[in-house]
């Protein structure tokens, strides 16, 4: 049977390059569903952009509604090094001479030396309990009271420590202290460099005067020797620091604290003691915390008007346009913000202009932080109500932020957007599926058509070629 190699060999015509017109023309469905797609996948990029959009403000707004942001307060420390101070939402704005004399110290016992930290100590159980020492006399070279009086401290219970055969040496005293965490006790070895030059240390981990360290000892004669510490009676181990209080006077009026922090001292500030000294304790209103606040919100929808310009830019020359040129779903969410930023509010500052955030004519916002500074100093709270409410309704932060909300939320209007985007793309994907195997099929057909053609145009020209040969060979024949 006959067979063609290449389409249009056997007929003498240009069937392939008909049939890549006929395949061309056939196709013309995909091409408009494949323009179909790559605009409906630009537009689902786009609410990507402007749901990102609306969420950066959305955070800004969130930020604006918080009533802590407008109670915040700064504390500032003309001597940091001698102290730092930070100021709750209660504190009102005010100056401190703060004068600090002494700083809060821990009780600190060294007991007599040994030559070896792993030789035994002896046996028994360890208590321990804290309070204050008062009355009698130290002396400063023994590290030991004389006449003193100890007053155990209720809030805090005695404990105690067991050293058996496991831990009955320099270092299993240390390593039993250091592991019973509640005892209120660190413990550590120091070398003094003398002939028995292994000390143990006992820290206090509380400082203040009520954290004196008193110690008692049940068992062997040589650990109570060298354990036993009542600072109104036998002392074995020697003082090496005192339980003090803190000492400062804060405008001349003294102050007293069992720790370096101070609380309340000045009303509603926290002061850290670094070091002895003076400084002078400035408490303002930060108002650099609400500005940058507003400035973050103005940048944030200044930012959302930009990207919804990219998105619906149209090309004149060129006659084309963005993604979201003509969409309902981005224009009513523009007018929308645009309505909550104009609402006047319920308190006295009813309006944005009134703490320097108005409109331009392009539609953008500009703050004037001058006028926020005015606002503020005039009536914080009227300014925070203005952004947060007064409890019983939302301010314009709150508002915006939960407009926002109602956009971005996954049941919200972007999300139902987006949604129905995706399933034209779907059906479009269908579509073109369906038109291509119809295509193919088309283009198939035509080929088998032109096939044949081919073929039986091939015969014919045989036969005809046939035919004028055998003619030619009869006349030839005739004439001879």
């Amino acid at each position: 049977m006959a067979t063609i190699s290449s389409l249009g060999v056997g007929s003498n015509l240009n069937l392939n390059d008909l049939l890549a017109d006929l395949t061309k023309a056939e196709s013309q469905p995909l091409v408009l569903l494949q323009r179909q797609q790559i605009s409906y996948t630009a537009k689902l990029s786009a609410y990507g952009t402007l749901q990102n959009a609306l969420s950066t403000l959305q955070t800004a707004a969130a930020k604006l509604g918080e009533a802590s942001l407008f109670k915040g307060v700064k504390a500032a420390s003309s001597a940091t090094d001698v102290l730092s101070a930070t100021g709750s939402a209660t504190a009102p704005a005010g100056s401190y001479l703060v004068d600090v004399t002494r700083l809060a110290s821990a009780q600190s016992l060294a007991a007599a030396g040994v030559a070896d930290t792993k030789a035994a100590v002896g046996k028994g159980t360890v208590t321990i309990d804290f309070g204050t020492i008062s009355g009698g006399t130290l002396n400063d070279a023994t590290g030991t009271y004389s006449g003193a009086t100890f007053t155990a401290d209720a809030a805090r219970a005695a404990k105690s420590i067991v050293i058996d055969d496991s831990n009955n040496s320099l270092e299993g005293l240390r390593d039993a202290i250091n592991a019973k965490a509640d005892i209120g006790v660190t413990a550590a070895i120091v070398n003094d460099g003398g002939a028995s030059p292994y000390r143990l240390v006992l820290t206090s981990k509380e400082t203040g005067v009520a954290s004196s360290m008193r110690i008692s000892v049940a068992g062997d004669a040589s650990l109570q020797a060298r354990l036993n510490h009542d600072p109104s009676g036998a002392q074995a181990m020697r003082q090496t620091a005192l339980a003090g209080n803190a000492e400062l006077k804060v405008n001349g009026i003294p102050v007293t604290a069992k720790t370096n922090t101070v609380v309340d001292a000045a009303p509603g500030v926290t002061m850290s003691l670094g070091k002895i000294g003076t400084s002078t304790l400035t408490v303002s209103r930060d108002t650099a915390a609400v500005e940058s606040a507003i400035t973050a919100f103005v940048t944030a929808y200044n930012g959302l008007q930009t990207t919804a310009a990219q998105l619906t830019k149209y090309d004149t020359e060129k006659q084309t346009g963005a993604a979201l040129v003509g969409d309902s779903t981005l224009r009513t969410i523009q007018t929308r913000i645009r309505a909550a930023l104009n609402t006047p509010q319920a308190g006295e500052l009813k309006v944005l202009s009134k703490v320097g955030v108005s409109f331009q004519k392009d539609g953008t916002l500009a703050f004037d932080a001058g006028k926020l500074k005015t606002a503020l100093a005039a009536d914080a709270g009227a300014v925070a109500e203005l952004f947060a409410g007064n409890g019983t309704t939302g301010g314009v932060g709150k508002q915006v932020s939960s407009l926002l909300d109602g956009f971005t939320k996954t049941s919200g209007m972007i999300s139902a957007a987006t949604a129905g985007i995706q399933t034209t793309l779907k059906s479009l994907d269908s579509q073109y599926t369906a038109t291509a195997s119809r295509v193919e099929a088309t283009v198939a057909r035509y080929k088998a058509q032109f096939t044949q053609l081919d073929l039986l145009v091939s015969r014919m020209t045989s036969t005809a070629n046939y035919l004028t040969q055998q003619f030619a060979n009869m006349s030839s024949n005739s004439s001879k």
